[in-house]
C-alpha cells in the first residue's frame, strides 16, 4: 500500500478555546494540526516544518497577519480569520494572496469546506505542470512495448509483478533500449499511477546543481538563489521519482539519497528543516552497479537499497523479431508529415534485421524517421533510404554472442548460426555465403541444432 502522509496544518490563534476547537476539527478531518499563539512561535515552527496550509487570526498580541501575509503565501495557502471584518481588510488580504478571509464566529462546516478546498486547489496547482508530461508518457510507452519476442515478454512480466508493490526498482539496460519507458510502465502499474512520474537525468547535472534540482534549495543557499525552490522529490509527492543513469551521481549526493531512502526525510540545499519524502524510487543505469560497488565507485549500501527488484531491459539485437512491428508502429505514429502512407519493403526489413543496433530502439526510431524523409514521394521505403550510424545501407559491423557460462565449441557454433539466421531473416543461402560453407551444410547444421524455426 502507498504510504499516506497527513497534510500539515498550522493554526495561528491566541484565543485558547477557539484554537483548541479548530485544532480538534482539523484532526477529525485527517490532518496533522499544530496550534501556536504568537508570531514568535510561528517563526520557530516554520524554521523546522513546512505546513500545507495555514489558518491564522489576523490580529495577535505581537503582530498583524496582514503584514506577514506576502511571505506566508509563498509556501502554502493561508486562510485568515478575523473578529473585525471590513471590506477594506478583506480586499487587502485577497490582494496580498490570502486564499480566504473569514469573519468570526466561523461555522465549523464552512471552515471544513474552505480547508478542503484550499488543500485541493494547492494540489491541483502542483499537478498542473505534470499533466502534459503524463499524457506524453502514455503515448511514448508504446514505442518500447510493441512486439511479441520472448525477451520483451520477460520484461513485461517483471513490470506486472513489481508494479503494484511499493519497493524500489533498478532498471538495467543499454542506452536507447527504453529504460525510462519501462520505469513509466512500472509507475502506471502501481497504486501511485494517479500521481506524478518525475524523471531526473543524473548524468547532465553538476553536483550542486543536481542537488538543488533533486532536493530544492533555500533562499541564499548559493549565489543566485534569490528565492526558495522546491525540489523534484517534492514534485514526486505520492508518485514515482525516476533517477536515470544513477551510476553517474557522486559520493556526496549518494549519501543524501541513501538517507532519503532509509528515513524518508530530506533537507533542501542550505536548509535546516526536515521534510518528508513520499515518493517511490525507480532508478536506471547502463553501467554495472554491482561491479562499481565492489570497486568502491558506488556505495554498496545504496546499491542494495536501490536493487530490491531488478528489471533487465533487452537490447534490440536480442529481440530482432520485434523490428517489423516496431517499424510499423513508428511509421504510423511519427509526428511530422503524413502526406503519403509509407510501407517498408522486404529488402529494407532484411537490412534492419541485419544491423546490430548499438543505439537500440532510439536508433531505430531515428533511422525510420530519416527514411520517411529520404523516401520523399515514394510509398515504399527501400534499403537505399536507410542510414545506419551515419552510413547508408546495412553495414553491420561486429557481432556479439553472450553466455552466462563458459560455452562449448558446439554452443558457440549453434549461437552464431542462430544469430546469422536472425540477421539474414532466415535466408539460408545468404547465411551460407557469410559462413563460407555450402547451403547444404547450413541445412544440416540447422537440423543438428534444432533451429528450423529461426
Amino acid at each position: 500500500m502507498v504510504q499516506q502522509v497527513a497534510p500539515r496544518v498550522l493554526v495561528i490563534e491566541d484565543d485558547r478555546v477557539l484554537s483548541r476547537l479548530i485544532k480538534e476539527q482539523m484532526t477529525r478531518l485527517g490532518l496533522d494540526a499544530t496550534a501556536v499563539a504568537t508570531w514568535a512561535e510561528v517563526e520557530a515552527y516554520l524554521a523546522g516544518h513546512e505546513p500545507q496550509l495555514i489558518i491564522a487570526d489576523v490580529r495577535l498580541g505581537d503582530g498583524d497577519a496582514l503584514e506577514r501575509l506576502p511571505d506566508l503565501v509563498k509556501g502554502q495557502p493561508v486562510i485568515l480569520l478575523t473578529a473585525y471584518g471590513s471590506v477594506r481588510d478583506a480586499v487587502a488580504a485577497m490582494k496580498a494572496g490570502a486564499y480566504e478571509y473569514l469573519v468570526k464566529p466561523v461555522s465549523p462546516d464552512e471552515l471544513a469546506l474552505v480547508t478542503r478546498r484550499a488543500l485541493d486547489t494547492a494540489t491541483l496547482r502542483r499537478d498542473h505542470r505534470f499533466c502534459r508530461q503524463r499524457l506524453e508518457a502514455t503515448e511514448a510507452k508504446a514505442d518500447f512495448m510493441v512486439g511479441q519476442s520472448a525477451a520483451l515478454a520477460r520484461t513485461r512480466e517483471a513490470i506486472v509483478m513489481v508494479g503494484p508493490t511499493d519497493v524500489n526498482v533498478l532498471i538495467q539496460g543499454e542506452s536507447g533500449s527504453g529504460k525510462e519507458l519501462v520505469a513509466r510502465a512500472v509507475h502506471e502499474a502501481s497504486e501511485r499511477a494517479q500521481r506524478h512520474f518525475v524523471p531526473v537525468d543524473c548524468c547532465t547535472l553538476q553536483e550542486k546543481l543536481f542537488e538543488s534540482e533533486l532536493f530544492g534549495h533555500e533562499r541564499g543557499a548559493f549565489t543566485g538563489a534569490d528565492r526558495m525552490k522546491r525540489g523534484l522529490i517534492e514534485g514526486a509527492e505520492g508518485g514515482t521519482l525516476f533517477l536515470d543513469e544513477i551510476g553517474e551521481i557522486d559520493a556526496a549526493v549518494q549519501a543524501k539519497l541513501l538517507r532519503v531512502i532509509e528515513t524518508g526525510v530530506f533537507r533542501r540545499l542550505g536548509g535546516t528543516k526536515d521534510l518528508q519524502a513520499n515518493a517511490r524510487i525507480v532508478a536506471a543505469t547502463n553501467r554495472d552497479l554491482a561491479a562499481m560497488s565492489e570497486a568502491g565507485g558506488f556505495r554498496a549500501d545504496l546499491f542494495y537499497r536501490l536493487s530490491t527488484f531488478v528489471i533487465q531491459v533487452p537490447p534490440l539485437r536480442e529481440r530482432r523479431e520485434d523490428i517489423a512491428q516496431l517499424v510499423e508502429h513508428l511509421i504510423a505514429h511519427h509526428n511530422f508529415s503524413r502526406r503519403i502512407d509509407k510501407a517498408l519493403s522486404a529488402a529494407a526489413l532484411r537490412s534492419l534485421h541485419a544491423y546490430d543496433w548499438p543505439g537500440n530502439v532510439r536508433e531505430l526510431k531515428n533511422v525510420v524517421e530519416r527514411a520517411i524523409i529520404l523516401s520523399g514521394t515514394s510509398r515504399s521505403i527501400g534499403p537505399e533510404h536507410l542510414a545506419f550510424g551515419g552510413r547508408r545501407g546495412g553495414d553491420t559491423g561486429g557481432v556479439t554472442v553472450s553466455f552466462d557460462h563458459d560455452p562449448t565449441l558446439e554452443e558457440l557454433q549453434a549461437a552464431y548460426l542462430r544469430l546469422q539466421l536472425q540477421k539474414q531473416s532466415g535466408r539460408r543461402a545468404k547465411v551460407a555465403r557469410v559462413l563460407a560453407v555450402s547451403e547444404r551444410n547450413i541445412y544440416r547444421l540447422i537440423r543438428r541444432y534444432g533451429l528450423a524455426e529461426s
